[in-house]
């Protein structure tokens, strides 16, 4: 079986040039733009996520990261030849720091109208499946089974997830957390009969805690979000282009998914234990 190195350069010689020769061939990118700055400093910068695995997860004793987004951001930076630099953030400081040059690439981040205002984005790597995590002796594969005044739903505060319950179970009985391990916790000690949630965290949540229920895809809407790369909004698109075929070739070869499974196995989560209506 080809390496992945291998398929890449086979691909290239199939089009009647080396790889060499294609890298050689590159347009330079305009002065002062991200892919210049990358490429003279051989740095890339990136927003890493404490605790937010399957994306991004360190070691408390080595201080080292792992995960699906440090899998990626690592063979990016060896296509241009640079170094990571890591700045710990969250998910909304990560847009404040694209936007104030303090880093190159944002992973994980859902493209909503408003941050589109003032980041760019890449096409998404994956869509973000939305489902429930229930207590003991209680399971749900559709939103209208949620959508009733006994039904009680833990919800994070400010997650895309309440988005999603708040329109589609609005008739529940809703109780926001600011905290995701407060949410767990509710279901945990039955003050919830389920907790609203992406599908990666849910899974995750329920290998670590066997005394959750399990987690079921919710349907009828099937509700789907992107997530992408977020990038500083400038005029010169070659990064932004580049990331796109990077995204678009990784997928097509199924490398992404690779790269996510690898994620989710930090918390244990194997391949055999993500539903089949799970779309990873």
């Amino acid at each position: 079986m080809w390496s992945r190195r291998q398929f890449v350069t086979q691909a290239a010689a199939a089009g009647g040039l080396t790889l060499a020769a294609l890298q050689a061939q590159a347009q330079a990118p305009a002065p002062g733009s991200v892919l210049e700055r990358v490429r003279r400093s051989q740095v890339l910068r990136v927003a890493a996520l404490p605790g937010e695995a399957p994306y991004f997860n360190k070691d408390i004793v080595s201080g080292q990261w792992s995960g699906m987004c440090v899998a990626m951001a690592n063979d990016i930076a060896t296509l241009l030849g640079a170094k990571i630099e890591y700045l710990e953030s969250t998910y909304g400081n990560s847009v404040l720091d694209l936007q104030a040059d303090k880093i190159d690439l944002a992973f994980a981040l859902n493209p909503t109208p408003v941050r589109a205002l003032v980041i760019d984005f890449t096409p998404p790597f994956y869509l973000h499946g939305f489902g429930m995590v229930g207590r003991k002796g209680f399971a749900a594969s559709e939103w209208g089974e949620l959508d009733k005044p006994e039904v009680r739903i833990a919800i994070e505060t400010g997650a895309t997830s309440e988005i999603a319950t708040r329109r589609f179970a609005g008739h529940a009985t809703i109780t926001s957390y600011k905290m995701r391990d407060d949410c767990v916790l509710a279901v945990q000690s039955g003050r919830a009969d389920c907790w609203a949630c992406a599908a990666n965290l849910g899974l995750t949540a329920v290998k670590k805690n066997p005394a959750l229920g399990q987690f079921h895809m919710l349907h009828k809407p099937r509700v789907q979000l992107p997530v992408c790369i977020g990038v500083r909004l400038e005029e010169d698109r070659t990064w932004r282009d580049f990331l796109t075929a990077w995204i678009d070739y990784n997928r097509g070869i199924q490398q992404v998914r690779e790269w996510l499974y690898a994620g989710l196995a930090i918390n244990g989560v194997m391949p055999e234990d993500i539903p089949v209506d799970v779309e990873l």
